[in-house]
Parts: structure tokens; sequence; C-alpha cells
């Protein structure tokens, strides 16, 4: 099973094994070079996309200087929700921090799910549930922790996963 599968069955739970062949095979995989975006704020966001491995930034530019609303690293989806759902310019830019391979669904496939699977609205139902309890959790954090302490948080969440990653990407340089 490979780990997009494994993703979408502890994700959404029992999901058919037919239907979950048929969601996996409208998944193209690609490999984004670190410096390159996903996804300009600006343009239409026409894909969702995995994260297998590699770093992934999503952010917004003010006059005055970048914010950074989302790191997307293994084992999360990014994409501009808002842009891929309602077809509008997107406000958010994804650019690469290091080399990533993603596997990414198009907006006519994903609707497609909705003719070819009868479950897959509930499924799409727990899909938006899910990130919007993620962002409910991180407004929380930020209403709730000091900025200390939601560093800390986050580095204890992903200090190992960006361990390896500098490990990788800093170690060839020196040698």
């Amino acid at each position: 099973m490979t780990e997009l599968e494994q993703y979408i069955k502890s994700y959404f739970g029992v999901v058919e094994s037919n239907d979950l062949d048929t969601i996996v095979s409208f998944f193209k995989v690609t490999t984004i070079k670190k410096g390159d975006f996903l996804l300009r704020s600006g343009n239409r966001c026409n894909g969702l996309s995995f994260v297998h491995s590699g770093i992934l930034r999503m952010f917004a530019s003010t006059a005055t200087k970048e914010v950074t609303q989302w790191i997307s690293t293994k084992g999360y989806f990014t994409g501009d929700l808002s842009s891929f759902i309602f077809e509008t310019p997107a406000h958010l830019s994804i650019q690469a921090l290091a080399d990533a391979e993603i596997s990414t669904i198009s907006k006519y496939n994903y609707n497609r799910l909705g003719d070819l699977l009868p479950k897959w609205h509930e499924f799409e139902k727990l899909f938006i549930a899910r990130g919007f309890i993620t962002m409910e959790q991180r407004i929380f954090s930020h209403l709730s922790m000091t900025a200390e302490e939601r560093y800390q948080a986050f580095l204890n969440k992903t200090l190992p996963f960006l361990t390896r990653c500098l490990y990788n990407t800093l170690l060839p340089c020196w040698e």
C-alpha cells in the first residue's frame, strides 16, 4: 500500500478497496525543486497536493513582508482551498523550501470523484472538517500560548523531520 493510500485510509476511515484505487489513480506524482513555486498568488489553484517528501511554504505577501500561513511536510496536503473550491484567484503562494515530491489531484478529477463514488461527498466533508479543526487548533494556540510556547510546540512536532531535511540538504554541500 502506498503512502498516499495509507494516508487516505487513516484519514477517512473505512474506504472500499475499489474506491481507494479510483481516488489514488486520479493523483499525479511530480517533483518540485527548492525555490520553485507550486502556486503563485493571483493564479487559480487547480489542484490539491499530498506531500511525500520535502517542505512547502504557504504564504501571503503584504506591502512590507511575507506572512507564512502554513508549512507542509511529509504526510500533509497543501493548496489554496478557497481558490480551489471557489475557482477564484489564490491569495496564497506555495513555494518549495526543499526539493519536494508531491501527488496532485486536479480540480477536474476532484470533481469527477463526486460522479464516480457514491461516498465521495462524505469523504469530502470529512476532509474539509479536519482542515477546519486544524485551523481552529492553530487559532486557539495563538490565543492561549505565548510566541515562545508556540515555537517550542512547532519544534517538538517538526524537529525530527527538519533535522533530516537539513542533514540531507546541507551535508552534501560541505563534502
